[in-house]
């Protein structure tokens, strides 16, 4: 039979086992050669590069964190602030170039009329970028 090795007992199956000899000699060549060619790759065209001026890369914002509580305390980055204090800190902090990003953290009992009035006065005294900052669903829900 064609299928057959050089065995002559009668086997009927076609034989199951692959020689990977070959294949593993293959890779051994190629791995000398990449040996060989690697060190060829490393040299560099020298290069004069002419001068550039640029402008520098924007600033990345500061970041300011209000965190409201149930009783409708106000936090600015962590330190307690009254309504009158936070107008005028949003009033100073609306000047700065490039301007802050307001993070607003309430707590989910906190009244909406709190939060409300806090962005009407964030809107009031100049800041434009504020976002809300809230906790991800966890899985199931």
């Amino acid at each position: 039979m064609a299928f057959g090795g050089f065995n002559e007992s009668n086997h009927q199956a076609p034989m199951a086992e692959i020689n990977v000899t070959p294949m593993v000699d293959v890779m051994l060549v190629l791995l000398v050669i990449f040996i060989i060619t690697a060190p060829l790759f490393t040299h560099a065209v020298k290069l004069e590069l002419p001068n550039a001026s640029s402008k520098a890369a924007p600033e990345k914002p500061e970041t300011i964190t209000l965190a409201i509580n149930a009783e409708g305390q106000l936090f600015w980055n962590n330190a307690l602030v009254t309504q009158d204090e936070l107008a005028m800190r949003f009033n100073t902090a609306s000047q700065k170039k490039p301007q802050p990003e307001l993070h607003l953290r309430a707590d989910k009992s906190t009244r909406y009329e709190i939060i409300a009035q806090v962005m009407a006065s964030a809107q009031g005294n100049g800041m434009t970028k504020i976002g809300f900052v809230t906790e991800p669903r966890a899985a199931g829900r």
